[in-house]
C-alpha cells in the first residue's frame, strides 16, 4: 500500500505520507483487534483535535470533554447512529470487530458496550488504512453527535 490516492480514497487530507509503515497485509486480512488498536489512536486524536478546537483549553476540562466522547458508552452510542449508514463491507468490518475475544474487559462499559466500542474503533482503523478520508471524516464527524447535548 502507498500514499497515493485510490479512485475510493481521494486526496491525503493531511498533505503528509502518514503510512511511512503501511501494515504488513491488506487491511481486510488485518485482524480486528489490530484495527481496533489503530482506531482507537485515530479516534483519540481527531477528538484531542476537536476539544482543542473549542475555546475552553484548560486540561481537565480538555481531559473530561474528551472522554466524553472516547468512553466504551460513548463509541457504542456512536456506532449505533453509523449503523443505519454502513456498507456492506463496513458493516462486515463491524461485525468482525464485535465478534473478537480481546481477553479484556472495559472498566466502566457493559460487555455489549464494551464490544461495540471495539466494533467501532475496527472500522475507523479499517477505513484509516484503506485510506478513505472523506468516508472516515464523514462517520467521525457523525460521531460528534452526542445523545445529551
Amino acid at each position: 500500500m502507498t500514499s497515493a490516492s485510490s479512485p475510493t480514497s481521494g486526496p491525503d487530507p493531511f498533505g503528509l505520507n502518514l503510512f511511512a509503515f503501511p501494515p504488513s497485509r491488506a487491511p481486510r486480512l488485518l485482524n480486528p483487534l489490530v484495527l481496533a488498536y489503530v482506531g482507537d489512536a485515530v479516534y483519540e486524536v481527531f477528538i484531542r483535535q476537536y476539544v482543542v478546537s473549542l475555546t475552553n483549553h484548560k486540561p481537565d476540562h480538555l481531559h473530561r470533554l474528551s472522554t466524553k466522547y472516547v468512553s466504551a458508552k460513548a463509541q457504542a452510542r456512536a456506532l449505533t447512529r453509523w449503523l443505519p449508514l454502513l456498507t456492506e463491507e463496513e458493516s462486515d468490518i463491524v461485525k468482525r470487530g464485535r465478534n473478537a475475544k480481546s481477553g479484556t474487559t472495559a472498566k466502566n462499559a457493559d460487555v455489549l458496550e464494551y464490544r461495540h466500542s471495539t466494533a467501532f474503533e475496527c472500522l475507523i482503523g479499517y477505513l484509516y488504512y484503506c485510506q478513505r478520508w472523506e468516508r472516515l471524516r464523514f462517520l467521525l464527524d457523525l460521531a460528534l453527535e452526542r445523545d445529551d447535548v
